[in-house]
C-alpha cells in the first residue's frame, strides 16, 4: 500500500527566545489530509539535536511550568561542556534526553486520540536556531 506511510516536513519559526509551540492543529491537519478515516500511528520528530516534543497541556501555565522546571534542570550558565553559541548553549544539547525529539500518537478514524487537555507541542530552548523543522509521519494501520 503507497498510502500506508506519508511523511511531511513543517517549518516552524521557533523565534529567539525559549518557547514552547503547540503543533496540535498542524498534526490534525496533516492527519486530516493523510489519514482518510484510518486508524494507525502519528509519529513527530524533531531532527535537531536541541529541541524536544511534549505531550502537555498549554494555556493554563503549565507550558511556562514546565519551561521553568528545564530552568531549574538544565540552567543556561557556564557549568557545560558543550560551550560554543550563546551563554548556557551546552544545556540545549542536553534537553532531548528530558524532552525526546519524538511522540508516537495513537490515531483512530484518521482522528488524533489525545486526552482532554492534551496538546502536541515542540519545546526549544535554544535561543541561537529561530527555525526548527518538525517531522510528521502518518503510518497506516492494516
Amino acid at each position: 500500500m503507497a498510502d500506508a506511510f506519508t511523511t511531511r516536513v513543517l517549518n516552524v519559526a521557533s523565534g529567539s527566545s525559549e518557547r514552547i509551540v503547540d503543533l496540535t492543529g498542524d498534526c490534525e491537519a496533516f492527519l486530516r489530509e493523510v489519514a482518510a478515516g484510518r486508524d494507525g500511528l502519528l509519529n513527530v520528530f524533531i531532527p535537531h539535536a536541541t529541541a524536544g516534543v511534549a505531550v502537555i497541556e498549554t494555556g493554563a501555565g503549565s507550558d511556562d511550568d514546565l519551561l521553568a522546571a528545564l530552568h531549574t534542570l538544565l540552567p543556561a550558565d557556564d557549568r557545560w561542556q558543550h560551550r560554543h553559541g550563546s551563554p548556557g548553549h551546552g544545556r540545549d544539547h542536553v534537553l532531548p534526553a528530558i524532552v525526546p525529539p519524538h511522540a508516537t500518537l495513537p490515531v483512530v478514524n484518521g482522528q488524533l486520540e489525545l486526552g482532554t487537555w492534551q496538546s502536541v507541542c515542540l519545546v526549544d530552548t535554544n535561543r541561537d536556531n529561530p527555525q526548527r523543522k518538525v517531522r510528521f509521519t502518518f503510518l497506516a494501520g492494516s
